[in-house]
């Protein structure tokens, strides 16, 4: 069973609430898809310690809260997977994105260190880098830009949702049960 919630990632007390009343009405928590994310574009002389800050808190923080409440419910159950958004700017960077790439990179790092620290409880952490995926905020921009883009993918094509929702899939999966501390690129083949 799959269920939606909109609360904040970056506020501690309402993931433990929300937690705890998911945790009473299903008796466990078998996944947890860390895949909530902002960007605020700036070059490295521009970019604002507020611009730093939202970016920070939503995209690190907020997978590091997550994941500190929920695993503990697997932990206890003997199971668990978690699925982390990065990106694969936060493998290569990007220009503009000091604070999104930081971010990424760091979801990246802390998924292979919660493998060694979660994995003798049943639980496996990995991380999924997207690369530039068509979705109704790329839907804005200029149709040259979006073909000089793909111009640049191996593939020669963007990804779609469901190209990156198979992968959320897989890593959840009882299929995926010897997967642990990996960074799943899904990118047409740009971050090579």
């Amino acid at each position: 069973m799959a269920e939606f919630t909109n609360i904040s990632v970056t506020d501690k007390n309402a993931i433990e609430t929300e937690a705890e009343r998911i945790y009473k009405r299903y008796g466990k928590i078998d996944i947890l898809i860390n895949n909530a994310g902002i960007t605020k574009d700036r070059t490295l002389h521009k970019m604002s310690e507020v611009e730093w800050d939202a970016v920070i808190d939503v995209n690190l923080k907020g997978v590091f809260l997550c994941t500190q409440v929920i695993s503990k419910y697997m932990k206890d159950a003997g199971y668990g997977r978690i699925v982390s958004a990065a990106s694969n700017v936060g493998l290569r960077g990007n220009f503009g994105q000091t604070n999104y790439a930081a971010t990424k990179a760091g979801v990246i790092a802390m998924s292979k260190t919660w493998t060694m620290e979660l994995g003798k409880y049943g639980i496996t952490a990995n991380a999924l880098a997207p690369g530039f995926t068509l979705t109704e905020m790329t839907d804005q921009i200029p149709k040259e830009h979006i073909d000089g883009i793909k111009s640049q993918i191996p593939l020669q094509k963007a990804a779609i949702p469901m190209d990156i929702a198979y992968g959320y899939l897989y890593l959840a999966s009882d299929e995926a049960s010897y997967v642990s501390g990996i960074c799943l690129t899904i990118d047409g083949g740009i971050s090579r």
